[in-house]
């Protein structure tokens, strides 16, 4: 993977970024992302956020090799604290967990004045992010489903809008995604299947485990998720 060739996980994400965009890659690493689409003609220029000294040199690095200094600054910084209000008009976050993207937006909300799109890559988690984007008012206006090495990617596109529009039974929708829900594709059935296996298994094991009501409130949190997507799967 490079500045010409991203990873199909990372492609996936720059094809939502719009045209001639301001973009803020948070957690850049490398700074492959906001280099290829600049030099794919999807955005005019962009920041290359790290919160780590090592990556951000990377960054830098990368940009300079790409001969993009005066198109990508890498800033270092926590999240959303590398840029300003109204600075960028598109935000990438990829390659975390659900819950620590949601956090960085909730951290970060006053600095998303201006910001016309979010994309956002979760590995795990992604409820956590619908769950964010509806109490925020962002509406999710697309998602994929990808499987690249043997893992699952899921990707969330949202704009500002009306947040309950995309879904119709909420507590189904937000955990299985409402777009990806309607498509249901292969790699969705794998997933899915993979994590029911993986929760009926924890239910096994908490079901001859003592009665607590830790327990018992995890035993039914899991056998709602089980009924959602059994009913999904079939």
């Amino acid at each position: 993977m490079n500045e010409e060739r991203l990873s199909k996980r990372l492609e996936t994400v720059a094809s939502y970024i719009p045209k001639g965009a301001i973009l803020a890659d948070i957690g850049s690493d490398h700074a492959y992302l906001p280099c290829y689409a600049y030099l794919n003609g999807f955005i005019s220029g962009g920041i290359a956020g790290e919160v780590a000294e090592g990556p951000l040199q990377s960054a830098k690095k990368q940009i300079s090799k790409s001969k993009l200094d005066s198109k990508i600054e890498a800033r270092k910084g926590d999240g959303l604290e590398v840029i300003q209000p109204n600075e960028v008009t598109c935000i990438t976050i990829a390659g975390m967990g659900g819950s620590l993207i949601r956090s960085i937006l909730e951290n970060g909300k006053n600095k998303l004045p201006g910001v016309k799109r979010l994309i956002l890559q979760p590995n795990i988690g992604a409820s956590a992010i619908r769950e964010w984007l509806i109490e925020n008012d962002w509406e999710l206006i697309a998602e994929e489903i990808l499987e690249e090495d043997k893992k699952i990617y899921e990707v969330l596109v949202a704009e500002k809008g009306n947040p309950l529009k995309p879904y119709q039974h909420k507590e189904q929708e937000l955990l299985l995604g409402p777009f990806l829900l309607k498509e249901k594709n292969s790699v969705f059935e794998k997933k899915w299947a993979h994590e029911l296996k993986h929760w009926e298994k924890i239910l096994s094991q908490l079901e001859t485990a003592g009665e607590t009501p830790d327990n018992r409130t995890r035993k039914e949190e899991l056998k709602q998720k089980i009924k959602i997507v059994k009913e999904a799967l079939q």
